[in-house]
């Protein structure tokens, strides 16, 4: 069984290798628990000849205490985890490369204003993201307050991803200010294809600009899955050519 691997080989080749260098180290800010992530990301970086330094949260601690709400713990168990990859930062090894989920990177990048440091400081250029909602309002904020800029002036690119054990990994066009950092994600094809379908007909694709409910359809060297359709509602977007 090699799918969960093939997923981020080809990932891997969507990454410009001026902001992910090969043999970079990478730092992986996420969770773990019953997830493959974390395994995924070590791979990642295996397979471009770097070392994975990894900080684990357990998502399912973290759900149980937002079902008790107890919102001081959450926050006390997210300073732990962020507080650890300022450790491994500042240790010396080198890291050029991240995974963090938004909400993660965002704390990371508070906390290290709270030592007068900007993000910058830390040595990452390239920085992978995913598992929770991305925005075009968050993805602005952190371009120009935290990273210092567009990756042609801070030198720092991020990637939004989103995906799943069927799709793999959808990264994003490049997310620019002149396009109001919308962010438009395309499938890994043919490993997977999305389509954009009616609400009311999932048989019928939506025209490009409207919204619909995602079908994927997923076709491997281990795995067919004909028109799964997701719970994620989408936009469908025309072609992207790199």
């Amino acid at each position: 069984i090699e799918d969960h691997w093939k997923d981020y080989e080809l990932f891997s080749d969507t990454l410009p290798e001026e902001y992910f260098p090969k043999g970079a180290n990478w730092l992986m800010l996420g969770p773990s628990g019953p997830r493959r992530l974390r395994l995924a990301v070590e791979h990642l970086a295996q397979y471009r000849d770097g070392t994975c330094f990894c900080i684990d949260l357990d998502p399912r601690w973290v759900v149980k205490l937002i079902k008790k709400g107890w919102m001081e713990h959450l926050e006390a168990y997210k300073k732990h985890c962020v507080d650890q990859a300022l450790t491994v930062l500042s240790a010396g090894h080198d890291i050029k490369c991240l995974f963090a989920t938004p909400k993660l990177l965002e704390s990371l990048c508070n906390a290290l204003e709270e030592q007068g440091k900007s993000f910058q400081d830390t040595g990452i250029t390239g920085i992978f993201s995913g598992g929770t909602e991305f925005t075009p309002q968050w993805t602005r904020f952190c371009v120009e307050e935290f990273f210092g800029g567009p990756p042609e002036e801070s030198g720092i690119y991020m990637t939004p991803t989103y995906g799943n054990t069927l799709m793999g990994l959808a990264c994003s066009k490049p997310v620019t200010a002149a396009d109001n950092y919308k962010i438009s994600y395309y499938a890994p094809q043919p490993r997977a294809a999305t389509e954009v379908v009616s609400f009311d007909d999932y048989n019928q694709v939506v025209g490009y600009g409207e919204t619909g409910r995602v079908r994927l359809t997923t076709l491997t060297d281990e795995l067919f899955v004909p028109g799964f359709l997701e719970r994620d509602e989408g936009e469908r977007e025309p072609p992207f050519e790199t």
